[in-house]
């Protein structure tokens, strides 16, 4: 059996991280199940149409990561990273639903 051909052009490392989708519509759970410096890979519990842009919600970090979505199959998805910043604190108007999502996950 022959392994699938990794793409990526830089070094995955896996996460598992508990995290939010967040986007117009769309508020739900998911793991964060790897990341890379251009990416990450996240699973949700079931299979959703997302938008071009989602911001997902790294719960332990405290941080909003703005992302586009690249690929999709079943219930996981590959984006490419766009920017990230921190939750603690003041944040931008455009991050306020990343912010909220953050605080009902148990950020703090």
């Amino acid at each position: 059996m022959t392994q699938p051909i990794d793409r990526r052009l830089q070094t995955r490392s896996p996460a598992n991280a508990r995290a939010v989708l967040v986007a117009p519509g769309i508020e739900m759970a998911c793991v964060i199940v790897d990341t890379s410096a251009g990416g990450l890979k996240v699973r949700t519990d079931r299979q959703l149409s997302l938008p071009a842009r989602v911001t997902i919600v790294d719960v332990a970090a405290g941080l909003a990561i703005e992302a586009d979505v690249a690929w999709r199959k079943g219930a996981e998805a590959g984006l490419t990273l766009k920017g990230q910043s921190a939750l603690r604190g003041l944040v931008p108007s455009r991050l306020l639903p990343a912010r909220e999502a953050w605080i009902r996950a148990g950020g703090r």
